[in-house]
């Protein structure tokens, strides 16, 4: 395998850029962008827009396709693995299972499942294990249950699907694979449907606003999506601290939106709009969203990072209590984003022992991390010689070298 095909896409762009032997002002100045901005590109610290991306591989020759994240069958195999049985059981034709699984037993599986995905350090390998079971035994129980006179027993096993599907989204998204993640959350929606489960849907949508928020360009679908269940939601849903944890992270997905289509000020703007519903939610977990207080205030910390202005990302890092966070994932985003911070300032011991850090924390999530691997790579060509032993060292586990 090439090992290029399989670097982030800010590593490709700076590979190819080294490879015709240009600089980066010429070929930034050709793209009609700055020279820092490209910089912070090729350091995996901005995400340009569709068009920047369009002109960045027109210019350096490379595959649009495979600097926007396309996924087709020639490259599907080259993205970070999903596991094979969790690949062949989403796509599997499920049976009935041979003796009745009740809702409660299948919703205590889906629920410790969960608790899994988001405390441990190898909850990837955990996923892995679990899945492929639980996947055919949600599909065939809710298929025997279609023609059941006991209309409560399906609605329940149709809302832990939705709830499974939820964190097969995250699953999948994480391993880099959008085509089973955007599978996944569609799923989700229809069991919440057809359970006619007003929050779940709710939720549903803020899974699909997640999967549209990582592919480049579909920011204005992710905002769409996000608003409109938010508007669902205000008509189908009693106000309480749940419907209101709900609708602030569907809040927090057009933010981000906000923030990654470089409207920053609208980002920040959101976000004091949003400290109320928080503040109703109060510190959470409704339906795994990890919704609360310390939430929104690691969006804001993202905000500034997209934005580009350390300063204040770091300052407002410093005012986070991350032990409020019930969800290992968040906290990782949290570090990943504090390193990125220094990576801004070019504070790259700074950068390492973060990384080091995260590594202890969820090392199967650093493996999967594009950040993680970009900035990896540039701890190696920027280290001092105090600690480039150690930056190498990360890279070799991280198989970037």
């Amino acid at each position: 395998m090439d090992r290029s095909t399989t670097l982030p896409f800010s590593e490709r762009i700076r590979q190819r850029r080294i490879e015709q032997g240009r600089t980066q002002a010429v070929v930034a100045g050709l793209c009609g962008i700055s020279t820092e901005y490209l910089s912070q590109i090729e350091r995996g610290l901005k995400t340009p827009a569709r068009d920047v991306m369009a002109r960045l591989a027109a210019e350096l020759q490379l595959a649009v396709g495979s600097l926007m994240g396309d996924v087709s069958e020639a490259t599907a195999a080259l993205l970070p693995p999903v596991g094979s049985r969790v690949a062949q059981a989403l796509h599997g034709h499920h049976r009935p299972p041979a003796a009745p699984i009740s809702a409660a037993g299948l919703r205590d599986r889906v629920e410790s499942l969960w608790r899994t995905w988001q405390s441990s350090p190898a909850r990837f390998t955990a996923a892995e294990r679990l899945l492929p079971d639980l996947i055919r035994d949600i599909e065939g129980t809710t298929r025997a249950l279609r023609t059941s006179p006991d209309a409560g027993e399906r609605r329940e096993v149709l809302r832990t699907a939705a709830d499974l599907y939820g964190m097969l989204r995250s699953y999948c998204r994480r391993a880099g694979r959008m085509d089973l993640a955007m599978m996944c959350a569609d799923r989700a929606l229809r069991a919440a449907e057809d359970a006619d489960a007003p929050l779940r849907i709710a939720v549903a949508h803020w899974n699909l606003g997640h999967v549209l928020l990582s592919q480049p360009g579909s920011e204005a679908d992710a905002v769409d999506v996000a608003m409109t269940a938010a508007a669902q939601l205000d008509h189908a849903a009693a106000v309480s601290a749940e419907t209101a944890a709900v609708r602030g992270a569907l809040e927090l997905v057009v933010a981000s939106a906000e923030a990654k289509t470089k409207r920053s000020w609208a980002a920040r703007d959101r976000l004091n709009k949003v400290v109320p519903l928080a503040r109703r939610a109060g510190e959470g977990n409704v339906l795994w969203t990890v919704f609360g207080p310390t939430n929104v205030q690691l969006h804001a910390l993202s905000v500034e990072m997209t934005d580009g202005d350390a300063v204040e990302g770091l300052r407002l890092a410093d005012q986070v209590d991350i032990s409020q966070i019930a969800s290992n994932e968040r906290t990782f985003t949290f570090g990943m984003e504090v390193a990125a911070c220094y990576a801004l300032r070019r504070d790259y011991a700074a950068v390492l022992v973060h990384l080091l850090e995260l590594e202890q924390l969820a090392p199967e999530d650093l493996e999967r991390s594009p950040l993680a691997q970009t900035l990896a790579t540039s701890l190696v060509r920027q280290a001092r010689p105090t600690y480039r032993r150690q930056a190498v060292a990360l890279a070799e586990r991280l198989q970037l070298l």
